[in-house]
């Protein structure tokens, strides 16, 4: 059985966030299994960069909306 093109949970370790969708919580609605581990909301604003201590996903906020 081919699993090419399936997703798995939470497949991806890194997403660009644009400042609209603030305030930045993980796991994110679009993720494969969005429910999970439990929502953490990720402080993002001063360094441009987070990391969810759940799962590793590394977010980076884009300058640019």
């Amino acid at each position: 059985m081919s699993t090419q093109g399936v997703n798995t949970p939470n497949d991806r370790q890194h997403y660009v966030i644009c400042r609209r969708n603030l305030p930045l919580h993980c796991p994110l609605p679009d993720m494969s299994l969005w429910n999970s581990h439990p929502r953490v909301y990720l402080p993002i604003g001063k360094t441009g960069t987070a990391k969810c201590p759940y799962c590793g996903t590394e977010f980076t906020l884009e300058d640019t909306d």
